[in-house]
């Protein structure tokens, strides 16, 4: 029989109790009303830890961070391959500059070009280039075999993840009660 193995931040660690069921132990002796709060941020934390791990592990190959990836496929999604740099921003919930500083280490690759809007030549348009949207392609295969770092974990299950998270994003002020349609 093996031994049970819990995850930690460090990696795998065998014999060990899992952390959040100990803070949450701790919350609950010293300020009950708020543990179950703390156990959720605190697993939810947990777990963009683990997931961005696994998903970079599977772009490593091609290069890209998640960030780089989001901003391609946001791209090669388009139309016209072409979208201003602060709708970017406003799609992947970044700040400018991050889109700045993503769009600026693909271009250096040559995956994407910027340059101004012919309609508004004060809006700096990112397009992807053909060499952009065939990486793209290829990451994109790869993070569906993959089963983005959760390949074990039943579809009804991540649906219910993702409607778990919605409520969550709503009550941060992420999501307007009424907007967002869709997941």
């Amino acid at each position: 029989m093996r031994d049970p193995v819990k995850t930690t931040y460090g990696g795998a660690v065998p014999e060990t109790p899992d952390p959040i069921s100990e803070a949450h132990r701790q919350w609950s002796l010293r300020w009950p009303e708020h543990a179950d709060h703390m156990a959720a941020v605190t697993s939810v934390m947990r777990a963009q830890q683990l997931l961005l791990s696994r998903i970079e592990a599977v772009l490593k190959p091609y290069a890209l961070t998640f960030a780089a990836y989001e901003a391609l496929r946001l791209l090669a999604f388009t139309r016209t391959g072409t979208l201003p740099m602060g709708k970017m921003g406003t799609r992947l919930m970044v700040h400018p500059a991050s889109v700045t500083n993503v769009i600026g280490r693909l271009e250096r690759r040559g995956l994407v070009g910027r340059g101004p809007s012919p309609d508004d030549r004060r809006v700096v348009l990112a397009r992807i280039t053909d060499a952009g949207r065939d990486l793209a392609e290829e990451a994109t295969r790869a993070l569906n075999e993959s089963g983005f770092g959760v390949a074990g974990l039943p579809a009804a299950h991540a649906a219910e993840i993702t409607t778990a998270l919605r409520q969550v994003r709503l009550a941060t002020g992420d999501l307007a009660e009424a907007g967002g349609e869709g997941q």
